[in-house]
């Protein structure tokens, strides 16, 4: 366990942060999820709207730093071919 003062106060921060990052990703995962169950379903109507509702949930997990932005583009370039492959 830390020692000083900051060093305690450090600790309790970076937990607190973890905490938060780890609701953020669970989040952003529930949303993936979300559309894969719509494309899986086979429902281009429901999969469009959920990508449309997840897509800035997913680009606003880049900017704060949660997932590295290209495997979010990655993700989102998989999820478009899905849905666009849709019969």
């Amino acid at each position: 366990m830390a020692n000083s003062a900051g060093s305690r106060k450090r600790a309790r921060q970076a937990e607190k942060r973890r905490q938060h990052n780890a609701s953020l990703r669970s989040m952003v995962r529930t949303y993936i999820k979300k559309v894969q169950v719509a494309i899986e379903a086979g429902d281009k109507a429901a999969a469009e709207a959920a990508f449309k509702t997840a897509q800035p949930i997913l680009d606003g997990s880049v900017n704060k730093g949660i997932f590295h932005k290209n495997k979010i583009a990655r993700t989102k370039s998989r999820m478009v071919k899905q849905i666009v492959g849709i019969a």
